[in-house]
């Protein structure tokens, strides 16, 4: 363990940007959530309303859980983040201890770390300190940030500890798929299907006649929701959590202590003794199609399941305020359009970071070293840039359409008319793709000037996803609302068309990724 510390401070400055930004704006979101949630359900009888649809509509119960205490504010509120939080804050950590761990043995920097007075445990204790240790600062965050805004203690206490466990989990399940494989995204796919596995596991259970059944005890997701925060606090849960925890972190280091440096325990395949890729397209498209093959699957599963919900979505709004929102969209179908027209906007935004996780791929091949094998053949600067970029437009844009037809479609079967709503659903997908397209073109723009600073895309994307949500909460000027590109794009269906911003948003995109591929050519190869 000699170092531990030492590595674990690395750790923290390394991160020390993104891992506080994650940590405060997901604290920052629950709080907001639930003043916001205050103001529209002021009375017992309208949140029994409220949880009652809730309740009963099949396809909300499977996306978010259950309403536990239909008279609790804390229960209806937090409904959203508790489960679906849970898994958002498994994600979040699994990358924090997989970038700690196995990606410091795939790029070679920890050998070199390991020249020094570095003992054998000390890395993996070091991105497990960081993972455990952030999840507890979120917990205690959140926790605090509960009863400010007014909740019980109590409750702010349990929901606080089902975020901290959630991270604590995966980041042991992120340590041992590090040991498992040889590749950091191998351990972060293992990682998040681990994830996914949980969810469908406590969507199903939860989805059961009498109340979730045993499926839901399986899923460590569903261990966040049973300990019922708001809704009977059931401190017993805590001890599932936490002896899976203490099983998985030993069987972490004894796999460690089984393997050579930069090995895994399940060695890479040797490939064809003959290539049969043809060109650097092939290969681009090789490398991240099994990431646009899960993103598209599992983003038209979600549009599935928001379809289907969506004509439940008038029991929800009970409140007299909404009552009267409710008129001035038009009625019932102007409610569902309105709905509609948001969670595509909302998926437009999380299909946003697979645009800049697919741009990134251009910084992580730079580093790795294997763009500089590539332009030591005939292969020119811009072919390779362009490459990589167009899996990420091209790739963006096929997911949100995808999402769209699902939730057309899905919406269609419950209303009667599957042709109409998937074309008009994917016309409100594709007004969407060119503000995605800016994003990317951003990520473009910092590769080719400032590669270090990169990762300054995804608080880019935190910054405008803050802004569009909560800026007109705050009361924010226009002129920061309309920094964000998604503020430009048609609220489709039920809003007006117009060409004019999908026109600029595109020259835009196409501004940037020109700046950055000029960039690109005139620099240096950077490690």
């Amino acid at each position: 363990m000699t170092g531990t510390f030492a590595l674990l401070r690395l750790a923290l400055r390394r991160d020390r940007i993104l891992l506080p930004a994650w940590i405060l704006g997901l604290a920052a979101m629950v709080s907001i959530s639930v003043s916001a949630t205050k103001d529209l359900y002021p009375t017992e009888a309208l949140r029994i309303g409220a949880s009652s649809a809730i309740n009963a509509t099949a396809a909300l119960v499977g996306l978010y859980g259950r309403i536990y205490d239909p008279t609790s504010i804390g229960a209806l509120s937090l409904i959203k983040m508790t489960a679906f939080g849970a898994a958002l804050v498994a994600i979040v950590f699994v990358f924090v201890v997989v970038r700690h761990t196995r990606t410091e043995e795939e790029s070679g920097r920890l050998e070199l770390l390991s020249a020094g007075v570095v003992g054998r445990s000390a890395p993996l204790a070091a991105g497990l300190l960081a993972g455990i240790g952030g999840s507890a600062a979120l917990g205690l965050l959140t926790a605090l940030g509960l009863v400010g805004v007014g909740l019980p203690i109590s409750g702010s206490i349990a929901f606080g500890l089902s975020w901290m466990l959630s991270g604590a989990v995966f980041s042991a399940i992120a340590a041992v798929a590090a040991q498992v494989t040889t590749s950091h995204r191998s351990a972060v796919g293992i990682s998040v299907a681990v994830i996914g596995l949980s969810y469908v596991l406590r969507a199903v259970g939860d989805l059961a006649a009498n109340g979730p059944s045993f499926l839901s005890w399986l899923s460590p997701i569903g261990w966040s929701q049973q300990l019922r925060p708001f809704a009977g606090n059931r401190w017993v849960v805590v001890a599932l959590p936490l002896l899976l925890t203490g099983l998985l972190i030993p069987l972490a280091f004894a796999l460690r202590a089984r393997r050579d440096l930069g090995a895994g325990l399940i060695p890479d395949r040797p490939g064809p003794d003959r290539g049969v890729l043809g060109s650097t397209r092939a290969l681009a498209w090789r490398v991240q199609r099994s990431t646009v093959i899960a993103w598209l699957v599992g983003c038209m599963a979600l549009g599935g399941i928001l379809g289907s919900a969506a004509h439940n979505v008038t029991g929800l709004l009970v409140s007299p305020q909404m009552q009267k929102y409710i008129q001035l969209l038009g009625g019932t179908q102007g409610l569902i359009k309105a709905f509609l027209a948001a969670e595509i906007a909302i998926m437009a935004s999380v299909i946003a970071a697979f645009a800049i996780s697919a741009t990134l791929r251009l910084r992580s091949d730079e580093v790795s070293g294997y763009s500089e094998l590539l332009l030591a053949t005939s292969t020119s600067r811009i072919r390779l840039a362009m490459n990589g970029f167009a899996i990420a437009v091209f790739g963006s844009a096929a997911v949100l359409l995808g999402t769209g037809i699902a939730i057309g479609l899905a919406n269609g079967l419950a209303s009667g008319d599957p042709i109409g709503q998937i074309g008009a659903l994917l016309a409100a997908a594709a007004v969407q793709v060119p503000a995605i397209w800016v994003m990317a073109s951003i990520t473009l723009a910092l590769f080719g000037w400032v590669p270090r600073a990169t990762n300054a895309a995804w608080a880019t994307l935190v910054a405008f996803v803050v802004v569009g949500e909560f800026g007109p909460l705050w009361k924010l000027p226009q002129w920061v609302l309309d920094l964000s590109p998604f503020a430009h794009s048609p609220r489709l269906p039920g809003g007006s068309v117009s060409a004019v911003p999908l026109i600029w948003l595109t020259a835009v995109a196409v501004a940037l990724a020109a700046v950055g591929l000029l960039g690109w050519t005139r620099r240096d190869l950077q490690p």
